[in-house]
């Protein structure tokens, strides 16, 4: 922040705990006396008169602690624009204070599985109830709370994987993540919209569901131009390439002609972030046993 915006935000701050004081003891000072009176202010709402009481001391009391406890706040805390307080407190590091103690309270627990094979992990209730919690935590706001993703993030909890669904490539994809790229296109930047039309035509065709079978007929050619490259000559993929496999039910994207379309001209880009730094090898393989849990 700026030294000027840091005053600003001090001059507001203190303004208006000062302000909030002036105004106690200037209403204080306007009192004509400390007792409760009979005495009306000399209006009245609908047969309702208001009286010209003092304000109660325990109200009055109550405010000024309020406001002595606010600079008392003010000085040992963040609040007045770049003062840091005589603390030295920060939110980063009182998390990473909680996270030192919950390392030292769960980490035999994820200790105690994390040199356990994933095939067999994934048959420990104990550990999947961990992978479980992990998973919410760390994965379901992309592949959703029941792990069948949605469109642009996979579903995990069939058999087909962009990447490959053993023990050790599902461990990769999560400690050290997978970015995946369809360029627009394929490797034939200079498609023309014909192309394009023929060559989606062609995708449908593998599944029967094509709108000109000519066109669909002329995809083939375009295809082995600017798809085979990734997805194979018969349209099903590589896993090596996290290519997925066109010729199956399984869409990424959805498998209308628009979406196909769509993917075609603009291409997709994907990632999955590596979880490796923000998860500890044994929660990885916690996670990993859970994932491969969901499909086996």
């Amino acid at each position: 922040m700026s030294t000027f915006w840091s005053v600003w935000v001090s001059v507001i701050v203190l303004g208006t705990v000062f302000g909030c004081w002036w105004l106690l003891w200037a209403t204080r000072k306007s009192q004509t006396t400390d007792t409760e009176t009979d005495r009306t202010m000399g209006h009245s709402f609908d047969g309702i008169e208001e009286y010209d009481n003092p304000l109660p001391k325990w109200w009055f009391y109550l405010f000024i602690g309020t406001c002595i406890f606010a600079l008392g706040y003010l000085a040992l805390y963040p609040g007045l624009g770049n003062f840091k307080g005589l603390l030295g407190w920060t939110s980063t590091n009182q998390w990473e204070a909680e996270v030192q103690v919950a390392e030292e309270k769960y980490g035999e627990i994820y200790a105690q599985f994390g040199k356990t094979e994933i095939p067999e992990l994934a048959q420990n209730q104990d550990a999947m109830k961990i992978g479980q919690r992990l998973f919410a935590n760390n994965c379901s706001v992309c592949h959703g709370t029941a792990a069948r993703g949605q469109v642009g993030f996979p579903n995990l909890t069939d058999n087909d994987w962009l990447w490959g669904g053993s023990p050790d490539q599902i461990l990769h994809s999560i400690a050290i993540g997978r970015e995946g790229a369809m360029p627009a296109k394929g490797v034939m930047p200079n498609m023309s919209n014909e192309q394009v039309d023929q060559v989606v035509n062609y995708v449908l065709s593998f599944s029967g569901r094509e709108k000109d079978a000519d066109a669909a007929k002329a995809g083939a050619e375009v295809f082995a131009q600017g798809c085979q490259a990734c997805h194979g000559a018969d349209g099903t993929g590589m896993e090596a390439m996290g290519a997925p496999n066109l010729t199956d039910n399984t869409w990424l994207y959805g498998s209308t002609y628009e979406w196909i379309k769509e993917t075609v001209v603009n291409g997709r880009q994907n990632k999955m972030p590596a979880q490796q730094g923000r998860l500890t090898d044994d929660q990885i393989q916690i996670l990993a046993a859970y994932v491969y849990s969901l499909s086996n």
